[in-house]
């Protein structure tokens, strides 16, 4: 089979593993939803079933709504989390279109230095990492949390988009510079466009461990006025005793803006994925 006819073939069935995987990967978030509906009883006799009348309780929401300050915590969680991919998706891409577009010495041992933060993880240097903020003053801030998932999710950004960027075409870009854009107009006005896909599979694999990660918000910002989605829903959990209504009710109320943005992108999502493997 020619290559040309087998493309379609393969782009077709990454198309169907990745709707599977995303039904095996929704059950989970299904099952959180659903109980999040019943009451205590039901959620461990009858885990798998949805709620009845006589099981439906919202018990779980009204404890995270009346204590604490979950909507403030989810408030810090966007505001977190925005910033970052921003953050991320812009020095990223400019990262990734110096080090694709330019030659100088160096150029690939700096591609190798970036790619290190892929496989050492940014959790190993907590104690460095928690010193500097406490030097900087920056401890039970918002700015740490931005700073150190803008640090974490920088060195996969580069890593996906120079591959993309290095396949957009020299001609188109050396179009530009005959017709006098600038180098950042080229970057932002022809480069950026081509490059949508991989961008939105950035923003969703840089949003994901940011929202849900619990060690960093813990140890930089545990005070109440900074405390993340995650971290409030901490406080259902005792050594003894867990609020097992009010932790899916947090959980399900934290997993709707991964849901919406996977929504958004989830075209752009499986393009990004897919076009390297079809070429």
């Amino acid at each position: 089979m020619s290559k040309a006819r087998s493309a379609p073939l393969r782009a077709a069935l990454i198309h169907l593993a990745l709707i599977a995987y995303t039904l095996v990967a929704l059950f989970p978030v299904f099952l959180t939803l659903v109980n999040s509906l019943k009451n205590r009883n039901a959620i461990f006799r009858e885990p798998m079933s949805f709620p009845t009348p006589s099981t439906f309780s919202l018990i779980g929401y009204e404890t995270v709504l009346n204590q604490g300050d979950f909507l403030g915590y989810f408030q810090n969680s966007l505001i977190v989390t925005v910033v970052s991919i921003a953050l991320v998706l812009l020095t990223g891409a400019m990262a990734a279109f110096a080090l694709s577009e330019y030659r100088f010495r160096g150029n690939t041992l700096m591609g190798l230095y970036l790619a290190l933060g892929i496989m050492i993880p940014i959790r190993l240097g907590t104690v460095a990492i928690l010193q500097g903020m406490v030097a900087a003053g920056l401890v039970n801030t918002l700015t740490s949390l931005i700073l150190v998932y803008t640090a974490q999710g920088l060195p996969l950004a580069i890593f996906i988009l120079s591959e993309f960027m290095r396949t957009v075409s020299d001609d188109l870009k050396n179009a530009g510079r005959i017709d006098g854009l600038s180098e950042y107009a080229i970057f932002f006005r022809l480069v950026l466009p081509l490059v949508r896909p991989a961008m939105a599979t950035v923003a969703v694999f840089t949003m994901i461990p940011i929202w849900n990660d619990l060690w960093f918000p813990l140890i930089l910002a545990p005070g109440e006025a900074t405390k993340t989605v995650t971290l409030g829903a901490q406080m259902f959990i005792g050594q003894y005793v867990t609020n097992w209504n009010a932790v899916l009710a947090a959980l399900s109320l934290a997993i709707l803006p991964v849901m919406v943005l996977y929504v958004i992108f989830s075209r752009q999502l499986i393009r990004g994925i897919t076009s390297g493997a079809v070429k």
